[in-house]
């Protein structure tokens, strides 16, 4: 029989932490959009490393919590409601950015991403201590893809946008958001593999699961709960404050 599941606010605060990132980091960039500021979002190292560690932070924590529900036996019947809800959050991206950015609309971003990865880190939690090397191969993976196309170019059919989902690639594809599985896979999959080592070895660094946090501390737990929803309404807010801003100025 499944247990019942509880949220571990430790989890949900590094959640909130990425949320937050992530939003001022759309909110300069809807800046540079409506031409507030001008900035290389694409190019400078500055922005592209700062999207690097936020979805990493966003997909270590997808994992860490899969390590939670898998720990807490959560039954596949949750597990799929949930799913569904990503799923169609990411068809909800894909069919906002085709009105917005008609030619480099968003295919398969982070919550396409998600929706992929967490089939395939569910299917896998029980492979306990592989998750590490098996996260450092598809890493890897990511990196050797260019010499083997550089060899082999047959395999440039990896770059098309049936196949370049997977990250295989030499050359970025023209997409506003792109979280291919190569090598964000990996990063969920460090995620799972280290949530269950704190699971075995030290559950209190993942926090509590009573509702005792107040003030601040508990805003950005109900943040990190609530993350979906935020993602989702976030954008279209601050595009549209922006975007009066702008009218005004």
């Amino acid at each position: 029989m499944a247990h019942d599941t509880q949220r571990l606010d430790r989890i949900d605060l590094l959640r909130a932490a990425a949320m937050l990132w992530m939003t001022a980091f759309h909110f300069c960039f809807d800046l540079d959009f409506f031409g507030l500021i001008q900035e290389n979002f694409y190019r400078d190292p500055f922005w592209t490393w700062q999207r690097t560690a936020i979805v990493s932070l966003f997909l270590f924590t997808a994992g860490l919590s899969q390590a939670v529900a898998h720990h807490q036996r959560l039954p596949w019947s949750r597990f799929w409601r949930r799913w569904g809800q990503v799923a169609g959050a990411a068809l909800l991206v894909t069919v906002a950015s085709m009105q917005m950015f008609p030619n480099s609309f968003i295919y398969f971003g982070v919550l396409h991403a998600i929706a992929v990865m967490l089939i395939v880190v569910r299917l896998t939690a029980g492979w306990g201590a592989w998750l590490w090397p098996l996260g450092a191969l598809v890493i890897a993976l990511k990196f050797a893809a260019p010499w083997a196309m550089a060899a082999w170019p047959v395999l440039d059919v990896l770059n098309t946008p049936a196949l370049n989902w997977l990250g295989l690639i030499d050359r970025l594809p023209i997409t506003e958001d792109y979280v291919p599985l190569a090598p964000w896979l990996g990063v969920m999959w460090w995620g799972m593999a280290a949530g269950q080592w704190a699971l075995r070895h030290r559950p209190h660094w993942l926090g509590s699961s009573d509702a005792k946090a107040t003030g601040v501390r508990r805003g950005l737990v109900t943040l990190g709960r609530w993350s979906l929803s935020y993602y989702l309404l976030h954008q279209p807010v601050m595009i549209g404050l922006v975007w009066l801003g702008a009218q005004m100025l």
